[in-house]
């Protein structure tokens, strides 16, 4: 493969990240403009488009995917526990629970795999003393 069809590859990823950051904090924008009233909803919506594209430009898709989660349950859950008039509630309370716990799980799975790699580390540095006795 070319040098130039890898970076082809990496920018077509790239843009796809973005625009899914931007459908997703977009959407949580426009659910907590809703929240606030008609008046914030222009800003509420920008601050969501805009921290999308950063989120997804700088790769976080794990998170945003969790967000994208919570506010589908939290979204559910209103509607079947206090009826569909608080789905943008529900759904928003979701986003920021799933976005939290996206924080977190992620976290956590980076340190898991920092584990994996100090002890995969550490036991080729043993076979390799190991060789050279």
């Amino acid at each position: 493969m070319t040098e130039a069809g890898t970076d082809q590859r990496i920018s077509t990823r790239k843009f796809v990240d973005i625009g899914f950051g931007v459908l997703v904090m977009g959407t949580v924008g426009t659910l907590i403009g809703l929240i606030m009233g008609s008046e914030f909803m222009p800003l509420a919506i920008g601050i969501g488009l805009v921290m999308g594209g950063v989120v997804g430009f700088l790769g976080g898709r794990r998170f945003l995917i969790s967000i994208l989660v919570g506010t589908v349950f939290g979204g559910l859950l209103a509607w079947l526990l206090a009826g569909p008039e608080r789905i943008s509630y529900g759904a928003g309370a979701g986003a920021a629970m799933g976005g939290f716990l996206g924080v977190q799980v992620s976290m956590l799975l980076d340190m898991r795999a920092a584990r994996k790699a100090e002890a995969a580390g550490a036991s080729v540095e043993g076979a390799a003393q190991d060789v050279r006795q």
